[in-house]
């Protein structure tokens, strides 16, 4: 088996999540199943997990790994968008808990091939779900500049996005973007060195927003945020872990809009010194809990 993930805030998410014997739960992103696990440990012997992921390699992994609960834990191979529907066809009517935790995994970033990662060469694909028809290569070789410029600056947050869409756009025009790497050398063109960032790679955001919008990520979080809480039973957690700040800003106003909703975290989890440590990916990561008050439909 793989080296396996540091699924990140594990302690803090057992704290929360609360699980316990007989309950019913919900892991809205199985990845390599470190979250999933734990939570089969502290619902035993009864209690149930149902797994979601959408991105099949990750599955295999997790699926072996959990095999050891036997029963105990079903997996459904679909984005968390589509959790009340689903739920519904495995006849469950609510659920005691809902976690997401809306990162990517070392397999992911590290080994998919995917694209995933700006590191070396690999071709531009960024689908979580290998299902899915259109690639990042595709957006990248068909949309208007106007439409690269929204995608960079929106999902990006990156503010060169409309010098870095006018680069695209010219460099496609002499070939097509299929690689990683060219994706790279763009940005850094595109980019003048005194706006370079320090800390992190050039292209990250251009990256982070690519992947956002290939897997639609945004408008499916919109959605498990709107149904989340009508599969919670009264007295169920709704916890969610994001990895920036357009994701924790729809966590944030979603679970405070909501009068089914109370706010258990006024400001979100973060990782310890400890975990930061072993783990520098948790960086940014921001947990935040909501318990349903009221039951809905």
């Amino acid at each position: 088996m793989k080296e396996l993930h540091q699924s990140v805030l594990l302690p803090e998410v057992l704290e929360w999540l609360a699980p316990e014997d007989g309950g019913i739960y919900v892991d809205g992103n199985l990845g390599l199943g470190g979250h999933s696990a734990k939570i089969l440990e502290a619902c035993a012997p009864e209690g149930k997990l149902i797994a979601f992921d959408w991105d099949a390699e990750a599955m295999a992994i997790a699926q072996e790994r959990l095999a050891c609960f036997g029963d105990r834990v079903s997996f459904v191979r679909q984005n968390f968008a589509a959790v009340k529907d689903v739920l519904a066809e495995l006849g469950i009517d609510k659920v005691n808990g809902l976690l997401l935790d809306l990162g990517l995994s070392s397999l992911q970033l590290d080994e998919s091939g995917r694209g995933f990662t700006f590191k070396g060469s690999e071709p531009l694909d960024m689908r979580m779900d290998d299902r899915g028809a259109k690639t990042a290569a595709d957006l990248l070789n068909t949309a208007s500049q106007e439409e690269l410029a929204d995608i960079f600056f929106y999902y990006g947050e990156e503010r060169q996005a409309r010098p870095i869409a006018a680069s695209i756009v010219e460099k496609r025009r002499k070939e097509p973007f299929v690689t990683t790497e060219q994706l790279v050398t763009v940005v850094e063109w595109a980019i003048p060195k005194r706006f370079h960032p320090r800390k992190i790679n050039v292209a990250t955001k251009v990256f982070q927003a690519l992947r956002i919008a290939v897997n639609r990520e945004l408008e499916n979080l919109a959605q498990v945020l709107e149904d989340g809480p009508k599969v919670l039973a009264p007295g169920g957690r709704f916890c969610v872990i994001s990895f920036h700040s357009l994701e924790d800003r729809l966590v944030k106003q979603a679970f405070q809009k909501n009068p089914a909703l109370r706010v258990l975290t006024r400001k979100p989890i973060i990782a310890g010194a400890g975990e930061l440590a072993a783990n520098p990916r948790s960086r940014s990561a921001k947990l935040r809990v909501a318990e349903v008050v009221r039951a809905e439909q």
